[in-house]
């Protein structure tokens, strides 16, 4: 009904009316409003294990003080309350509350937080292990087969055609030099050889391919399929990882010419030419990945995005980056041992390829090690413990031959490869980056250790190697005592800077050694840690948002990926590149549009913006590659993290013995200045015409 507004006051004076307005500015000017005080109710959009001590987090723009809290089942009953009364400290303008609770039934619930600043959660679940973290490993398998490049892909809501099947003719190309700038100096100087460099996966929401990142990935996959078959091997069902490492498997042996030995290291090139701005490289375009073999017909400025680039590591025979050998070593012989009695063809294969590659390691290197062309795209600078892991899992890969060897062993004492691993770990303990970082595709230490711990265990304990399995112990606490200080000075308790990049794929790393560590150890406290750690890469949180695409109730809806942004919806709603977990809060916001870009979100702004605190950012935004890019291996801790959280232990155990809480001493640990290591992917890089900068939210 319209109003008459003309008489809203007739019969008032003048002197009334004024009178009047003014007492309702006054009483409007002191309510507070909704912008000014606001609290929202962080919570693991997972969910939280039955009768598990668990955590949510009240943030409130004032004080709770006489707040409490209550969880609420499906039907809204009232299954658990308590005062609001655990002040963890500030994140900007909000004060975070702890929310401790521990729930026995199975079942979907939400937080209600009653008192000043009222709020409530989103619903999760109270499950078991098994039904909660599962799914997160399907996620996971789902972003690779997604990720696939060539005649072999998957058909999928997101993949209609295969892409760069040109790559089955790749051409070879020496080295490239750089400037400052990443730029390419000269032109690229052909070898005159070509090689079948087709298949493998897209690096991240690029369409290069490096040795550098498959390496690392194709390591986890195969130790967590060895490790953990029920939950990513033959009893996994939809979950089952076999044929992706098979896939990721096969790409690397192309790039590896065992006959040569010869290594091939990169497909593609993601910077431009300092000399020819006008040649165009992957990162200048935004397109799906089957027009690359066609496009632009013979236009020459396209020529290198048609027919990409091989990269050889350098001459025949020659040394190979210590990172590399022993990362490619510890794939062939994780291939050995997952596919000897399956396919021992392939298995004896990468077996003898695994000892050249470990003999041919560059064990004294100098300048930058071999990564990618530019180093700064991945800028790793430790390599013992790629040594260590690959001598480890050559050692576990001979003791399963039982004597039973091909032809080309260069060492068939298991022993041999024990003591190297013996060696590179007391290597690693004593040098510079010792606890400078934690298991992510820079540092391996804290899978090569707990992997080393095994073998050791596995040998009866033999005397004269470097290292002792009390040394491991300590140097795993020693990186965990890094992120267990750094969560006591976070509200949220998460164990690494909320401000550098990785930050998603360092909490789930984070969190697979805390459950190696309360594994071998025994300790309730870091299994704790370990759940608390995942949980705050999944919901828990200052901005609410899981960082894994598809699992939870709020993740990026805008990553920077082609095929998601091109193909996908934008809204979260299928489809979806489900698993694909991204860098996640960072101390920046890239921009940066390409032509063919979706906007999205598609009205603009940024809903966590109000959220950004401690120079800590995170922007969900397709032109952030900085916050919301995904990668291989960002994304590979994320399915060893569920399987330990499913799991628990590894499906083969190591001796009680072995075992023991009294092993759980925190002794003297010494912090490494260098923790935590800076470091600037450099995935992407300025485009002709559309600088790459950033944006404060």
């Amino acid at each position: 009904m319209r109003q008459n507004t003309e008489c809203m006051y007739c019969g008032q004076s003048f002197e009334s009316y004024v009178t009047t307005v003014l007492a309702i500015f006054l009483v409007l000017l002191f309510v507070p409003s909704t912008a000014a005080a606001s609290a929202f109710v962080r919570v693991n959009q997972m969910g939280y294990e039955v009768s598990s001590s668990s955590r949510a987090y009240l943030m409130s723009s004032g004080s709770a003080q006489g707040a409490t809290f209550r969880v609420l089942d499906a039907n809204g009953t009232t299954v658990s309350s308590a005062p609001v009364d655990n002040p963890l400290g500030t994140w900007g303008a909000y004060t975070v509350y702890g929310l401790d609770f521990k729930i026995a039934i199975a079942g979907t619930y939400s937080i209600e937080v009653n008192g000043p600043f009222p709020a409530t959660s989103p619903h999760f679940r109270i499950d078991l292990a098994k039904k909660l973290y599962s799914p997160g490993i399907a996620n996971a398998l789902n972003f690779y087969q997604n990720e696939r490049d060539g005649a072999n892909f998957i058909r999928t809501p997101l993949r209609s055609a295969p892409g760069h099947l040109n790559d089955k003719n790749g051409k070879v190309f020496e080295s490239p030099e750089f400037d400052s700038d990443d730029l390419i100096l000269g032109g690229l100087q052909g070898t005159g050889e070509a090689i079948d460099a087709s298949g493998g996966w897209w690096d991240a929401g690029d369409y290069l391919k490096f040795v550098q990142t498959h390496s690392y990935t194709v390591a986890l996959m195969l130790i967590g399929i060895r490790d953990f078959p029920k939950q990513m091997g033959v009893g996994a069902g939809s979950s089952n990882f076999t044929n992706e490492a098979l896939f990721g498997l096969n790409w690397l042996q192309k790039m590896w010419n065992d006959d040569s030995e010869t290594l091939y290291y990169q497909v593609g090139i993601g910077t431009d030419f300092k000399n020819d701005p006008n040649i165009l490289s992957d990162h200048d375009l935004w397109r799906l990945p089957q027009v690359d073999d066609t496009i632009g017909g013979n236009d020459p400025t396209l020529r290198y995005v048609r027919h990409r680039p091989v990269f050889v590591a350098g001459p025949t025979g020659s040394k190979i980056s210590p990172n590399l050998a022993g990362r490619l070593a510890a794939d062939f012989a994780d291939c050995y041992q997952v596919f000897r009695e399956t396919q021992s063809h392939l298995a004896n294969k990468c077996l003898v390829s695994a000892e050249h590659i470990f003999d041919l390691a560059d064990v004294s290197p100098s300048g930058d090690l071999l990564t990618t062309a530019p180093f700064d795209f991945y800028g790793e600078t430790e390599w013992r413990d790629d040594m260590e892991l690959g001598a480890t899992e050559l050692y576990f890969a001979l003791t399963d031959a039982d004597g039973l060897l091909p032809s080309g062993i260069l060492h068939s004492d298991p022993m041999f490869y024990l003591r190297a691993a013996g060696h590179w770990a007391h290597a690693y303990i004593s040098g510079p980056n010792d606890a400078a970082d934690s298991l992510n595709l820079y540092d391996v230490s804290g899978l090569a250790h707990f992997e080393l711990f095994r073998a050791i265990a596995n040998a009866g304990h033999p005397g004269q190697l470097e290292t002792s399995q009390a040394d491991l112990l300590h140097d795993l606490r020693k990186q965990l005592y890094n992120a267990v200080a750094q969560s006591e000075s976070d509200p949220f308790g998460f164990g690494f800077p909320w401000n550098v990049y990785d930050t998603a794929t360092h909490g789930a790393g984070l969190s697979v050694m805390a459950s190696e560590y309360a594994f071998l150890t025994g300790s309730e406290a870091f299994g704790n840690y370990s759940r608390r750690w995942a949980g705050n890469i999944l919901g828990a949180n200052a901005w609410g948002s899981s960082f894994i695409a598809g699992d939870g109730e709020t993740f990026p809806d805008c990553m920077q990926h082609q095929v998601a942004n091109i193909v996908g919806s934008l809204n979260g709603e299928p489809p979806i590149l489900s698993g694909a977990l991204v860098e996640g809060p960072n101390s920046f916001a890239a921009t940066g549009f390409l032509d063919g870009m979706r906007k999205c979100p598609p009205a603009g702004g940024n809903v966590f913006a109000k959220f950004n605190a401690r120079g800590a950012v995170y922007k969900d935004n397709e032109q952030s590659f900085s916050t919301v890019e995904p990668a291989i291996d960002l994304t590979a801790s994320s399915f060893l993290m569920f399987a330990w959280l499913t799991a628990g232990s590894p499906a083969v155990v190591i001796p009680n013995r072995d075992l023991s809480q009294a092993a759980d001493r925190q002794g003297v640990l010494r912090r490494n200045s260098l923790w935590p290591l800076r470091r600037d992917p450099g995935r992407h890089r300025a485009r002709p015409g559309n600088p790459v900068g950033s944006a404060p939210n």
